[in-house]
């Protein structure tokens, strides 16, 4: 028999408005630490120089990290120009200087380029695996990094602010895998000059926005009571774009225990006209019971098949 986990049971989403300092995982245990959850992880690393939202997963929350982490992201970051650093950021050395400074006409001039699906190679300062081993561990080591180019998407890029010639200000929104450091760093070179991020702000991941966070410090401050009663937010909060089935008890029943449940009787009952045709691929639904999350699941070979049984 296996040890059982130690910990309390709860089970949702709490978003914490990190500042510039702690890192992702210094978020996780304070959490931890706060709540005595059981299972707690996060949805998206924020590095230690960046602020902003951090989703945290709680309990079976965690089975959901994927759906925060695959969402659009809205981060707002500033860029300075005529400096390129090791890291891409204000936290590595300078290793080159430009004097060309763009202006506000030239940087919105450019920006097109940038939307759409874009090729970006990462920074070498980045957790990406190289021949087995991460590739900023290389890099603090000084030895070469050759990262490929990955096709990231970018929804938009505009320029919010030009304080000075050496700074510009920028909000943008992208999908999975895209590095904001590697954006102002091409951004830059496309400009005819150097650049590096100087100050990144996440202010959305998926369906978390800045409304619904709560602040580092109140995080630290609050009884747990009321943490968990002001600021918990439900599992399905990630789930939004993903269809719901409704089972019956016996129909669920057979589902958390591994079975695959016909899909025909549980359609017939579905609000959902086009699940014949839209749900037909192996897509992911939520199976739901009672008004409850039972498991996500797929729908293979006539069967709604479960991939995340919830332990609730």
């Amino acid at each position: 028999m296996g040890r059982k986990r130690k910990g309390l049971p709860i089970h949702g989403w709490l978003v914490v408005d990190k500042p510039v300092g702690p890192t992702s995982n210094d978020v996780v245990g304070k959490v931890r630490w706060l709540t005595g959850a059981a299972k707690v992880g996060h949805g998206g690393t924020l590095d230690p120089l960046a602020s902003g939202l951090l989703p945290i997963a709680l309990g079976e929350a965690t089975k959901t990290v994927q759906w925060a982490m695959d969402g659009e992201k809205t981060y707002r970051f500033d860029v300075k120009w005529g400096e390129q650093t090791s890291t891409d950021d204000a936290e590595g050395e300078a290793i080159a200087a430009s004097p060309h400074r763009p202006s506000a006409a030239d940087i919105e001039a450019v920006l097109p380029a940038f939307i759409g699906e874009i090729d970006q190679v990462p920074p070498a300062y980045s957790a990406i695996k190289v021949a087995g081993e991460r590739a900023y561990k290389l890099a603090r080591r000084s030895e070469e990094v050759v990262l490929e180019p990955r096709r990231v998407v970018v929804h938009d890029i505009r320029l919010l602010d030009r304080p000075d010639s050496d700074h510009a200000s920028f909000e943008v929104r992208c999908g999975k895998g895209t590095y904001v450091r590697a954006l102002g760093r091409d951004i830059a070179l496309q400009l005819g000059t150097l650049g590096h991020i100087s100050r990144l702000r996440r202010v959305a991941v998926g369906p978390f926005r800045e409304d619904r966070a709560v602040n580092w410090q109140v995080l630290q401050e609050l009884a747990p009571e009321t943490l968990l009663q002001d600021y918990l937010l439900p599992i399905e909060t990630v789930l939004a774009d993903i269809p719901a089935l409704a089972l019956t008890e016996q129909e669920a029943r057979r589902l958390k225990n591994g079975q695959g449940v016909p899909v025909l009787p549980v359609a017939s009952r579905s609000p959902l006209t086009d699940i014949a045709k839209g749900l037909s691929r192996g897509d992911i639904i939520q199976a739901v019971s009672d008004g409850k999350l039972i498991a996500l699941a797929q729908i293979a070979g006539g069967e709604i098949r479960p991939v995340r049984v919830m332990n609730l």
